[in-house]
Protein backbone atom coordinates (compact mmCIF):
# COMPACT_ATOMS: atom_id res chain seq x y z
CA UNK A 1 0.00 0.00 0.00
CA UNK A 2 1.34 3.24 -1.22
CA UNK A 3 1.44 6.42 1.34
CA UNK A 4 -1.00 9.10 0.20
CA UNK A 5 1.24 12.34 0.17
CA UNK A 6 -1.70 14.49 1.00
CA UNK A 7 -1.83 13.83 4.57
CA UNK A 8 1.28 15.73 5.66
CA UNK A 9 -0.46 18.41 4.50
CA UNK A 10 -3.90 17.87 5.79
CA UNK A 11 -1.91 17.11 9.32
CA UNK A 12 -0.15 20.50 8.94
CA UNK A 13 -3.39 22.33 7.76
CA UNK A 14 -5.08 21.42 10.94
CA UNK A 15 -2.25 22.24 13.44
CA UNK A 16 -2.01 25.72 11.65
CA UNK A 17 -5.90 26.33 11.78
CA UNK A 18 -5.87 24.49 15.81
CA UNK A 19 -3.36 26.87 16.79
CA UNK A 20 -5.10 29.88 15.33
CA UNK A 21 -7.84 29.11 17.31
CA UNK A 22 -5.46 28.76 20.31
CA UNK A 23 -3.90 32.12 19.59
CA UNK A 24 -6.96 34.11 19.56
CA UNK A 25 -8.58 32.59 22.30
CA UNK A 26 -5.52 33.74 23.86
CA UNK A 27 -5.31 37.12 23.32
CA UNK A 28 -8.91 37.36 24.07
CA UNK A 29 -8.18 36.46 27.60
CA UNK A 30 -5.00 38.79 27.67
CA UNK A 31 -6.66 41.71 25.92
CA UNK A 32 -6.41 44.16 29.12
CA UNK A 33 -2.74 42.87 29.44
CA UNK A 34 -1.98 43.74 25.64
CA UNK A 35 -3.53 46.89 25.62
CA UNK A 36 -1.01 48.11 28.42
CA UNK A 37 1.50 46.96 26.52
CA UNK A 38 2.49 43.86 29.05
CA UNK A 39 2.43 45.36 32.16
CA UNK A 40 -0.30 44.76 34.61
CA UNK A 41 -1.93 47.44 36.73
CA UNK A 42 -3.34 47.31 39.94
CA UNK A 43 -7.41 48.43 40.43
CA UNK A 44 -8.16 52.20 41.04
CA UNK A 45 -9.01 55.11 39.35
CA UNK A 46 -6.44 56.27 37.64
CA UNK A 47 -5.76 52.61 36.48
CA UNK A 48 -9.36 52.62 34.99
CA UNK A 49 -8.59 55.75 33.25
CA UNK A 50 -5.27 54.67 31.88
CA UNK A 51 -7.01 51.41 30.26
CA UNK A 52 -10.11 53.52 29.16
CA UNK A 53 -7.43 56.00 27.61
CA UNK A 54 -5.22 52.90 26.36
CA UNK A 55 -8.06 51.45 24.66
CA UNK A 56 -9.65 54.28 23.20
CA UNK A 57 -6.68 55.83 21.81
CA UNK A 58 -6.01 52.44 19.37
CA UNK A 59 -8.02 54.83 16.77
CA UNK A 60 -5.15 56.48 16.64
CA UNK A 61 -2.52 54.35 16.03
CA UNK A 62 -3.33 54.79 12.02
CA UNK A 63 -2.22 58.18 11.94
CA UNK A 64 0.23 58.62 14.96
CA UNK A 65 2.18 55.63 14.64
CA UNK A 66 1.81 52.30 16.88
CA UNK A 67 3.82 53.85 19.60
CA UNK A 68 2.11 57.10 19.24
CA UNK A 69 5.55 58.79 18.09
CA UNK A 70 4.58 59.87 14.91
CA UNK A 71 3.75 58.59 11.53
CA UNK A 72 1.38 60.33 8.92
CA UNK A 73 0.74 62.53 11.96
CA UNK A 74 2.39 64.12 14.72
CA UNK A 75 3.50 62.33 17.58
CA UNK A 76 1.79 62.50 20.98
CA UNK A 77 4.71 61.83 23.22
CA UNK A 78 5.43 64.55 25.76
CA UNK A 79 2.01 66.45 25.06
CA UNK A 80 0.97 67.92 28.49
CA UNK A 81 -1.86 70.47 27.87
CA UNK A 82 -5.20 68.25 28.52
CA UNK A 83 -7.75 70.71 27.53
CA UNK A 84 -5.94 71.40 23.83
CA UNK A 85 -5.41 67.46 23.34
CA UNK A 86 -9.42 67.32 24.35
CA UNK A 87 -10.16 69.87 22.21
CA UNK A 88 -8.51 68.66 18.83
CA UNK A 89 -10.12 65.25 19.60
CA UNK A 90 -13.54 66.35 19.63
CA UNK A 91 -13.66 69.55 17.30
CA UNK A 92 -10.09 68.36 14.99
CA UNK A 93 -7.54 70.66 13.90
CA UNK A 94 -5.37 70.99 10.53
CA UNK A 95 -5.87 67.70 8.78
CA UNK A 96 -7.01 66.12 12.18
CA UNK A 97 -11.13 65.83 11.52
CA UNK A 98 -12.84 65.85 14.76
CA UNK A 99 -13.26 62.20 16.04
CA UNK A 100 -17.09 62.14 17.37
CA UNK A 101 -16.03 60.92 21.09
CA UNK A 102 -18.18 61.75 23.96
CA UNK A 103 -16.45 64.57 26.36
CA UNK A 104 -15.00 61.86 29.11
CA UNK A 105 -13.76 59.34 25.95
CA UNK A 106 -11.65 62.65 25.11
CA UNK A 107 -11.07 63.10 28.58
CA UNK A 108 -9.39 59.56 28.76
CA UNK A 109 -7.57 60.02 25.74
CA UNK A 110 -6.10 63.18 26.49
CA UNK A 111 -5.36 61.73 30.53
CA UNK A 112 -3.73 58.73 28.69
CA UNK A 113 -1.48 61.02 25.86
CA UNK A 114 -0.26 63.04 29.08
CA UNK A 115 1.28 59.78 30.60
CA UNK A 116 3.22 58.89 27.30
CA UNK A 117 6.57 58.89 27.82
Amino acid sequence: MKNNPIIPYILIMAFGIGLIFFMSMEGVGNKEEIAHGGEATEGGATADAEAGGAELVASCIGCHGGDLTGGMGPSLVGLTDVEHIKDVIINGQGSMPAQGKSEAEAQAIADYITTLK
